[in-house]
């Protein structure tokens, strides 16, 4: 009975709620647009809540998003699309509108003709945004070509409620000079915008002159904020010390309680005890490629009296001090849950001290990434890694790109037995033959694995390397996976399985959806979003 009305509509909150679980699921979306009315006006808002990010190629038509807002708006159209605007990434739109252009007036335009068509598709698409008043919640500033965006900095400047109501706001500049508009907008932002929950920002890289404009403009703005929660601060040369002042002396200490240093160098930094034991509600601290982790670090780790709950160690860097790391482990290690290296280890007695420490104090880690190097003697290590974490693990990342010691053999013939009941990710960057491949996919039968990725890096031509009759058997017919990317199926050859279109249905026939390996493959950027969003 309940199902008939929702179908019918007499239940339009409820269906609401169920159509939000589909919320990214752009394919099933569009198909609910068409069963009648109200599953139309439900889907269709969560289809425009950020157009910019959908790859309508995977879709069975293109929206042509673009033409809408430009040219049929404010014309006849069933529904006032800007409105829909819950996100804008502006680094996605610089690529829609670059080929949205492109694919209007061809290439037989001069470059200069271009760019002056650019800059006016931008102007022409935010003045939309901003006279239909959008409830903005995620906004994205992301590198820039300035003459680009210098158009947009001067709209938002002189529209201030256009983001009074963010909620989720990046700025990375990772690779672009910052200028007037940016320390402009800096400031215009603690005076117009001060709901901000998330806050996401990269330093440039390398350092410029204006440094302490930086500094007072992001102070300023974190005491600015009421309702802080997550901030994630990026890059060696930014400017820590003045930053960590201002989170002890602003509301965060009060609702700030997720925090990511990602390529931070902590060199010289000694406020670290002073800062943390004024932050009331932190549960989350995250370590992602950090720099000079050292005793004198360490030190002012233990010497924090609350709890230190780091949930994410990742280290790339093999200078680390074992001794300074079991102290930061001994303190922190029962709440960490995502631990990796992307360094290869040198010493083969570091990284079994390493392996070690982890089995030793680190129970429930839940995202692990193995070094792609590991030598004979330390493998034994990763399997009783495993196994010691099985009961939380989640996410599981082999990779090797030097068949070192016939390393890809060993794991794929041990690691099937060792898995746990269910993974929600599994990624094989091996050199593989076709015997240890059915070797693991018969050990690891009693595992359900959501995302499987394998790819191949054996160039031999010897031997066909994924023999179908494996993967048909123990992957297709039993549904042990929801979504598959394979890549390097065929001797000598560099190919994905999705290119398979027969294949691929033939998947489908089973439930299980085959994706290029890439669209699939998780990095540390996928991982950081997942903690930040």
């Amino acid at each position: 009975m309940a199902c008939s009305k929702i179908f019918s509509g007499d239940l339009p909150e409820l269906l609401n709620k169920i159509l939000q679980y589909l919320h990214h699921d752009y394919k099933t979306l569009y198909s609910c647009i068409l069963v009648n009315r109200l599953w139309c006006r439900l889907a269709i808002s969560l289809l425009w809540e950020d157009p910019f990010s959908i790859n309508f190629s995977k879709l069975p038509k293109n929206y042509n998003f673009m033409d809408i807002y430009l040219h049929n708006f404010p014309s006849h159209t069933l529904f006032d699309y800007p409105s829909f605007i819950k996100r804008l990434n502006l680094k996605e739109i610089g690529f829609s509108i670059r080929s949205w252009v492109h694919n209007k007036e061809g290439s037989i335009r001069s470059w200069v003709q271009n760019k002056e068509s650019i800059k006016g598709t931008w102007q022409a698409l935010f003045s939309l945004f901003i006279e239909n008043e959008v409830n903005l919640h995620s906004l994205e500033i992301l590198d820039y070509p300035e003459y680009e965006y210098c158009d947009v900095f001067e709209l938002i400047l002189q529209n201030s409620n256009f983001i009074r109501n963010v909620k989720n706001f990046t700025l990375d500049f990772d690779s672009c000079k910052i200028d007037d508009n940016i320390t402009k907008f800096l400031t215009f932002l603690c005076s117009s915008c001060n709901l901000i929950s998330s806050f996401y920002y990269i330093f440039p890289f390398p350092p410029y002159d204006n440094h302490p404009t930086i500094e007072k403009s992001l102070s300023k703005f974190i005491n600015s904020q009421k309702n802080l929660n997550k901030i994630l601060i990026g890059y060696n040369n930014f400017p820590l010390y003045h930053f960590l002042l201002s989170l002890k002396n602003s509301n965060c200490s009060n609702t700030l309680n997720t925090i990511i240093f990602y390529y931070i160098d902590f060199k010289n930094i000694i406020v670290l005890n002073e800062v943390f034991n004024q932050l009331n509600c932190l549960e989350s601290i995250h370590f992602i490629y950090c720099e000079s982790l050292d005793s004198k670090f360490v030190q002012q780790i233990i010497n924090i009296t609350k709890p230190f709950k780091l949930k994410s160690l990742l280290l790339d860097d093999d200078d680390f001090q074992i001794d300074s790391l079991e102290l930061l482990l001994k303190k922190s290690g029962n709440y960490l849950e995502d631990f990796g290296i992307e360094v290869n280890i040198q010493s083969k007695q570091l990284l079994q001290q390493l392996f070690e420490l982890i089995i030793k104090y680190c129970s429930k880690i839940k995202f692990l990434q193995l070094p792609d190097k590991l030598p004979d003697q330390n493998i034994n290590l990763v399997f009783n890694l495993i196994e010691n974490i099985k009961n939380n693990l989640n996410y599981l990342l082999i990779t090797t790109y030097h068949d070192v010691d016939n390393f890809s053999s060993i794991i794929l013939q041990n690691l099937g037995q060792i898995l746990p009941f269910k993974l929600e990710y599994l990624n094989l960057n091996l050199a593989i033959n076709g015997n240890d491949l059915e070797v693991f996919l018969i050990n690891s039968q009693n595992t359900f694995i959501k995302k499987l990725l394998i790819r191949n890096i054996k160039k031999d031509d010897s031997e066909d390397i994924f023999p179908y009759i494996y993967i048909e058997e123990y992957i297709m017919k039993k549904k042990r996976v929801k979504y598959l990317a394979i890549s390097d199926m065929f001797r000598g050859e560099s190919e994905d399985l999705f290119s398979l279109k027969d294949k691929v249905k033939e998947f489908e026939l089973y439930g299980i959806q085959v994706l290029e390996y890439l669209e699939l493959y998780i990095d540390i950027d996928h991982l950081i979003k997942e903690i930040y969003l």
